[in-house]
């Protein structure tokens, strides 16, 4: 059983923190019988790229927190907008004929950065509300036109969009979309997913991806084109596996909506702020222009809760030129929370200052050579990604790409082994997801490829030690 050195550490008690975490505080995506038996690290400072726990001993973040601290930790000038924020205007209400500075400014801000005529922008608290409002918005837009029967949405197998009631049911994770919980099931659909190492075999790239543009087309006509309102997808898949779809998919399914009136819409929760080395990955790297994009996570870093939806002229000229009995009745609290958007404001302007973009489309190379060489070792079925956003798929045997058995914890049994060599990773299922501060260094790139090329190395003895595996 696990036992962790419950030492002191800059006041922090971490017996007492570990216990407490384990009597009263629930997590999401818990895993409850690994949960209960060791609990979890209690992570008390960061600063760059590393995180520091209650007992002192520092790790290098290849989470990025949750794919979101994009200028690293402890970033002083940040901290200090937010608390002069703070001081100065903590909240405000955003409702109807009331605004704020920072809410205005960003949003001016955001407008300018974005592709094409993505000139309006709804605040939220995070990426599920994000795209969340993006479907409220579509719906709203039908209806507004006479279209009431237009509110059907298709996503893909495999995609994540949040783990509200909507967009766990338009999600199409299987871990998402259980059984053990009720969805909406009558207006959501899903295609395949765009997973190109899974894909049949004998099938190149190029004849994928337009088995999965004609997919699309299909389930449209299936649905019937007057039914169907909105097509979700992300640049890259997140959380769902970093799948990257064959190239020119997102050019062509776009397309296909403009074909049958469909909404095309791109969630850059993830890749939105340069975690592919752009602002939006959109325009500048799939060549396409979106009716929405949603994003959230790397807007403030993760050192404030904000996302966004934005939205073309085209849908804004529709719901603003409603009747006073037709308005958009949706928002939250916290819609264009000042000190949120003032977070914002302050991370894009020290994203600029500091060439974070520039920096990230010149070790994004460099971090995806030594990515893609861990795909040596014969427990990696597949590495796969690009620039700092990369996904290792684990196989028990590489030539059929058949996977462990769930009880195995494949993919756990590796990021605790990099926790114990000082590299915080994040293991789902088969596969470690990487999505590191866009700060690395070429050192720092060695090290998280260095620990991980050593912790599966590890796990591979193990399981062979154990009959689990047969190397």
């Amino acid at each position: 059983m696990y036992q962790p050195d419950y030492s002191e550490f800059d006041g922090f008690n971490s017996r007492d923190l570990w216990q407490k975490d384990k009597d009263h505080l629930i997590h999401p995506q818990s895993v409850w019988p690994s949960f209960k038996e060791k609990g979890c690290s209690v992570f008390v400072k960061g600063e760059g790229a590393y995180v520091f726990d209650a007992d002192g001993n520092r790790y290098l973040d290849s989470n990025g927190g949750l794919w979101s601290v994009n200028i690293g930790y402890g970033n002083a000038e940040l901290a200090e907008a937010i608390a002069e924020q703070a001081r100065l205007l903590p909240q405000v209400n955003h409702f109807g004929d009331c605004t704020s500075a920072p809410a205005v400014e960003l949003a001016a801000k955001l407008a300018g950065m974005t592709p094409g005529e993505l000139n309006h922008v709804f605040y939220t608290n995070g990426g599920t509300d994000a795209n969340d409002s993006a479907m409220r918005m579509i719906h709203h837009y039908f209806i507004l036109q006479g279209k009431p029967e237009k509110k059907h949405i298709i996503a893909r197998t495999d995609s994540y969009h949040g783990t509200s009631y909507m967009m766990a049911s338009v999600s199409g994770k299987a871990n998402t979309r259980h059984n053990r919980f009720h969805y909406v099931d009558d207006i959501t659909h899903l295609i395949s997913s765009p997973s190109n190492y899974r894909r049949p075999s004998g099938v190149s790239l190029e004849e994928f991806r337009d088995m999965q543009v004609q997919e699309l087309e299909d389930k449209i006509l299936e649905i019937g084109p007057e039914r169907v309102a909105g097509f979700i997808c992300e640049p890259i898949m997140g959380v769902g596996g970093v799948h990257e779809a064959a190239p020119g998919f997102h050019r062509k399914a776009l397309e296909v909506c403009r074909k049958y009136g469909v909404l095309y819409v791109h969630d850059e929760v993830i890749t939105a702020f340069g975690r592919l080395g752009h602002w939006f990955a959109s325009e500048d790297v799939y060549d396409v222009v979106p009716d929405i994009i949603c994003c959230a996570k790397g807007i403030t870093s993760g050192y404030q809760p904000l996302g966004a939806a934005l939205i073309s002229s085209e849908i804004f000229d529709v719901i603003s030129s409603a009747g006073s009995d037709a308005s958009f009745a949706h928002g939250f609290t916290y819609t264009g929370h000042p000190v949120c958007c003032a977070a914002a404001l302050k991370n894009l302007e020290i994203m600029e200052r500091e060439n974070l973009l520039e920096h990230v489309r010149r070790m994004g190379p460099y971090f995806e050579e030594k990515m893609f060489g861990l795909g040596d070792l014969p427990l990696v079925g597949d590495a796969r990604g690009r620039s700092f956003m990369f996904a290792l798929e684990f196989v028990s045997d590489r030539e059929t790409k058949a996977l462990f058995p769930p009880e195995v914890q494949i993919a756990t049994r590796v990021t605790d082994a990099a926790r114990r060599r000082g590299l915080v990773a994040r293991g789902i299922g088969e596969m470690v997801l990487i999505s590191p501060p866009l700060i690395l260094t070429g050192e720092q790139i060695d090290f998280i490829a260095e620990v991980l090329r050593a912790s599966i190395e590890e796990v591979a003895g193990d399981l062979v030690r154990e009959g689990l595996w047969q190397g």
